[in-house]
């Protein structure tokens, strides 16, 4: 059983930053694909960013690239999500998935979700 504990999130103007961090504990970190998905209320949860075990291969929605980086530590069982160039758009709960395995591109539903932590965005 996995654990993730999200953080970071918090009220920005627009244009500005904000990192997100999600905390593992309770498996083999690095056999997860770290994932990275929003949610805006009435709105189904979307992915954002994807990034393997070892952190060599990443995947982000197009709206986000260019201005988020997903990155892994996988000795502090880590995973972090920067956002830079913030827009109103990207108001959501911004929620942290793992998912058993190695092929970043996998159709296979996420195994475990942490519990969300909301960004708001200003303009």
């Amino acid at each position: 059983q996995v654990q993730l504990v999200e953080s970071g999130g918090g009220l920005v103007q627009a244009g500005g930053s904000l990192r997100l961090s999600c905390a593992a504990s309770g498996g083999s970190f690095s056999r997860y694909v770290m994932a990275w998905f929003h949610q805006v209320p009435g709105k189904e949860r979307e992915f954002v960013a994807a990034i393997d075990g070892h952190g060599w291969n990443t995947h982000y929605i197009d709206s986000v690239k260019g201005r988020f980086t997903i990155s892994r530590d996988n000795a502090k069982t880590t995973v972090w999500l920067q956002m830079n160039s913030l827009k109103s758009e990207d108001t959501a709960v911004y929620y942290c998935a793992a998912r058993y395995g190695t092929e970043l591109y996998s159709t296979r539903a996420y195994d475990y979700w942490g519990q969300g932590t909301q960004v708001t965005v200003s303009s």
